[in-house]
């Protein structure tokens, strides 16, 4: 097999529902990512990068460092794996939290062996607030 290989539906649901629980709890289910998975997460205004599984819970621990709640998400089959978009919202110190963010996997041997994460930003209520004053979205 290839260093990346093609991915199936079945392999990219998995994954997928698997990523959810990662997003929502902060641990990700055996077999999820690969022990050498490369992850480069990119925001308004900062770039950060991890190659390893720890590595990258710590990451994800520190932005998030509570639970969350996937409230809408969408994934679809690539050559090489998989592009999943997603909301979540969270609270943290009495304050709840937006973000929407896509993420382009790469699979190798049925894990997550990269992942390229695009993250609008942090939205506070009072970023969420005035959004909804002055944004009507034809499609939410």
């Amino acid at each position: 097999m290839n260093a990346v290989e093609l991915t199936n539906s079945q392999t990219v649901e998995r994954l997928s529902r698997d990523l959810i629980v990662f997003l929502e709890t902060g641990t990700p289910p055996d077999g999820l990512f690969a022990p050498d998975v490369f992850c480069d997460l990119s925001l308004p205004q900062w770039r950060l990068q991890t190659g390893d599984v720890s590595a990258l819970i710590d990451l994800r621990r520190a932005g998030h460092a509570g639970p969350s709640t996937v409230t809408r998400w969408l994934s679809q089959p690539t050559d090489e794996g998989f592009v999943f978009e997603f909301e979540e919202r969270w609270e943290a110190d009495g304050e709840h939290w937006y973000a929407r963010e896509l993420l382009l996997a790469r699979v190798r041997d049925g894990r997550i062996s990269e992942a390229a994460v695009y993250c609008t930003g942090d939205w506070d209520q009072a970023r969420q607030d005035e959004h909804r004053r002055e944004v009507t979205l034809i499609r939410p």
